[in-house]
């Protein structure tokens, strides 16, 4: 069974930080490109940000660009979202999701998706 469980969402101000994890199981991680969304209340769900399996050229939405930095570690089973200058906007639950290579792709691309966990940025 394929699991993908996401950490480190939380509240901050803005201007703040805050770090993503994603741990993924149940499939070989070398593999898989894993990429971060986010989805606030009444909006669409958004792609922020794409990792490959070496992690070359990774994708990053243009409302994040110069903000977030993702990265991944293979012996860990670990992708991270680091999240500077946050802004309000950010808000959103984010999740984390996995697909077999590949570069970045919409969200019914991705077949195994984490619970989602939650940042909120206040003004």
């Amino acid at each position: 069974e394929v699991r993908l469980v996401e950490s480190g969402g939380g509240s901050v101000q803005a201007g703040g930080s805050l770090r993503l994890s994603c741990v993924a199981s149940g499939l070989r991680f070398d593999d898989y490109a894993i990429a971060w969304f986010r989805q606030a209340p009444g909006k669409e769900r958004e792609g922020v940000s794409c990792i490959i399996s070496n992690g070359d050229n990774p994708y990053y939405g243009d409302s994040v660009k110069g903000r977030f930095t993702i990265s991944r570690d293979n012996a860990r089973n670990t992708v991270y979202l680091q999240m500077n200058s946050q802004k309000p906007e950010d808000t959103a639950v984010y999740y984390c999701a996995a697909r077999l290579s590949g570069t970045f792709a919409a969200f019914p691309e991705y077949p195994y998706w984490g619970q989602g966990t939650q940042v909120t940025i206040s003004s």
